[in-house]
């Protein structure tokens, strides 16, 4: 493959949620590999200055349009690292069905097989029994809306890369910690709440009794870059750390790098509610096979860099 001058690889990685927590890292990651990067999403952000940018939102624009933006550019693969927590079924489906839907009709109106690298969600598997180790062939169980969603947004960007329109890998992402993670996540939530705690006030957490994979957004990152020239389509790759790790024991370590008193803190037991249940640990011997990745940033680390980087976060509106 012919190289740019900065010894990555030639064309253009368009990254579609660029303003995320995800979606920043990625452009960053790929950046720092010599790639060139646009960046896209519905609204700039001032992180994003240091690649082109162009405001779109893929969950309603005609497959026309996003293939005239990848002709433009020289597009020679595309990262969808959109998707949030919506709440409603219609905010689901537009952003894990409609926009994976769209996006392959406007990759294929190309003419040319793009890689196409789609962030995807170990929910897609459904809750499973604790001790589990999930593997990329196991069949879903029960899903949640979330996890439906995010499996149909999938298993359409695979059917597409079967029949010969796109070339696609599925990187199907455990739990994400690590600089701007979104607040709308426990993690994130917590932290939020450590920082308003006021001098001598006292924090009660309501914390399940869980044991959960996570991955730093960086080392995700990573496996993202690697996707983008990996060989092999039509896969789904999982990415995480292969490790459960208690919800009480994060919890703790977070509470430590932020320098609040521990005995401020209350950990009281809380029923499971999340999209995963109780457990989630993640076989991660396919993405070092195939990607040649694996995570390399300790899970205390990440959780410093959590909390370091959300006391410089932007102001309101920032994130677009």
């Amino acid at each position: 493959m012919e190289a740019d001058p900065r010894g990555g690889p030639a064309g253009t990685v368009v990254v579609l949620g660029a303003t995320g927590s995800v979606g920043r890292t990625v452009c960053a990651a790929l950046h720092r590999t010599g790639h060139r990067v646009l960046a896209v999403a519905r609204r700039p952000a001032p992180h994003l200055r240091a690649h082109p940018f162009t405001p779109l939102d893929v969950a309603t624009a005609a497959p026309g349009r996003l293939a005239a933006l990848l002709d433009e550019h020289g597009a020679t693969a595309v990262v969808n690292a959109t998707g949030g927590w919506g709440t409603t079924a219609d905010q689901m489906r537009s952003a894990h069905v409609d926009l994976p839907e769209r996006l392959a009709a406007g990759c294929a109106a190309t003419g040319r097989l793009l890689r196409v690298v789609q962030i995807g969600s170990i929910h897609e598997y459904g809750p499973v029994e604790d001790g589990v180790l999930i593997a990329e062939d196991r069949a879903p169980g029960p899903l949640t809306p979330y996890g439906l969603t995010k499996r149909a947004g999938s298993e359409h960007l695979l059917a597409e890369s079967r029949a010969g329109r796109i070339d696609a890998l599925v990187l199907r992402a455990v739990n994400v910690c690590g600089p701007h993670t979104t607040t709308a996540s426990f993690l994130g939530v917590v932290a939020e709440r450590l920082r308003a705690l006021a001098p001598g006030g006292t924090l009660t957490l309501d914390v399940a009794e869980a044991r959960r994979d996570f991955v730093d957004v960086r080392d995700l990152a990573g496996a993202a870059v690697a996707a983008v020239a990996a060989p092999g389509r039509s896969r789904v790759v999982n990415i995480g750390r292969g490790e459960a790790v208690p919800m009480t024991e994060l919890v703790d370590v977070l509470v430590k790098v932020s320098g609040v008193d521990p005995a401020a803190v209350r950990l009281r037991p809380a029923a499971v509610a999340s999209k995963g249940g109780s457990w989630t640990c993640a076989d991660i011997g396919l993405a070092a096979d195939l990607l040649g990745w694996r995570p390399r940033i300790p899970l205390d680390a990440s959780l410093r860099a959590m909390w370091d980087a959300a006391g410089d976060a932007e102001p309101p509106g920032g994130t677009g």
